[in-house]
């Protein structure tokens, strides 16, 4: 997998079991700057569609993987930024489609959804898996810090009209920060706007891996429980992904404990090492921090994971 350029993992996800990512962006081309994102601060905000990595190498990597492997739960178009900024993220879902019988899941914030042309492509999806975590402009403001020209009224609208073509299944992923949009009468502001929406899943997430602002917190398992329980059909709280089956993801999560065990480094270090994908280093850190196993320590020149002095190789 090291050798293709668009393409990750398969890789554990919360959401999708073995999911294969297709990353359209470049890093942190986005329209959204989620104080929650594991993958760091947007360093690239936009709303400018546009082919910003090549269709045809996307596909011809996809159609090698198809052929030589092909074992996954899903196909994501997810990574480093909002795919739906990719002009022709479209005819990826329709190769995906008509090359293999794994499924394709978009995982979108919605921001783009307004484009008639954006929703007439997500539409033949077998999932697209909308996040929303905001009850108003305000507070979509604080938590998403969005492209200044995106309306939440028009995410919402945008939804809705996309719900009525999908050919798939619409989820929606609510993500809760601790104090920040996780006091039970505002995410009932937010179930409201779920429930209109129809959707056919609603998950809730929170702040497991290493968000982008120190501040953000993660919600209290017991309580995200609660919560689950406001939204119509109710929310499925996401556990963590379990290594306990896959051996190479085992050899992946022994592997990055053993260089940490020699010496602090980023994220960015252990992507270049082990030539992972950011988006799947930030699954297995993550994972490692929760098991107390590792922690980060802020300096000057990044974060830096470490291990615990009771952690063992």
């Amino acid at each position: 997998m090291s050798d293709y350029k668009y393409l990750f993992g398969p890789v554990p996800s919360r959401r999708f079991g073995r999911s294969l990512g297709v990353d359209l962006t470049p890093h942190k081309t986005c329209s959204f700057d989620c104080i929650f994102c594991q993958l760091g601060r947007t360093t690239n905000k936009t709303i400018t569609r546009a082919e910003y990595v090549p269709t045809s190498a996307v596909i011809k990597e996809l159609r090698d993987w198809i052929e030589t492997d092909g074992q996954a739960d899903y196909i994501s178009l997810a990574g480093s930024g909002e795919p739906t900024l990719h002009s022709a993220f479209g005819k990826i879902i329709d190769f995906v489609r008509s090359a293999t019988t794994v499924p394709v899941a978009l995982l979108t914030n919605g921001s783009m959804l307004k484009d008639e042309t954006v929703r007439q492509a997500a539409a033949h999806a077998n999932v697209v898996k909308v996040s929303l975590s905001a009850w108003d402009q305000h507070s979509l403001g604080y938590i998403n810090r969005p492209h200044p020209d995106i309306v939440l009224k028009d995410i919402i609208e945008g939804a809705r009209k996309l719900r009525k073509i999908l050919e798939g299944e619409l989820w929606i992923e609510v993500f809760v920060a601790w104090g920040m949009n996780s006091v039970p009468k505002d995410v009932a502001k937010i179930a409201d706007l779920v429930r209109a929406l129809e959707p056919d899943r609603v998950q809730l997430n929170t702040a497991v891996r290493p968000p982008a602002e120190d501040f953000v917190q993660a919600v209290p398992q017991e309580h995200l429980i609660k919560l689950a329980e406001l939204f119509d059909p109710t929310a499925e709280v996401i556990a963590e992904f379990r290594s306990d089956g896959d051996p190479s993801i085992q050899a992946n999560e022994k592997n990055i404990l053993a260089m940490l065990a020699r010496r602090p480094c980023t994220a960015e270090q252990i992507t270049k090492v082990f030539g992972m994908h950011e988006n799947e280093v930030s699954k297995y850190i993550g994972k490692l921090t929760r098991n107390g196993l590792i922690r980060m320590e802020r300096k000057a020149s990044g974060a830096y994971f470490m291990v615990m002095e009771k952690s063992t190789v």
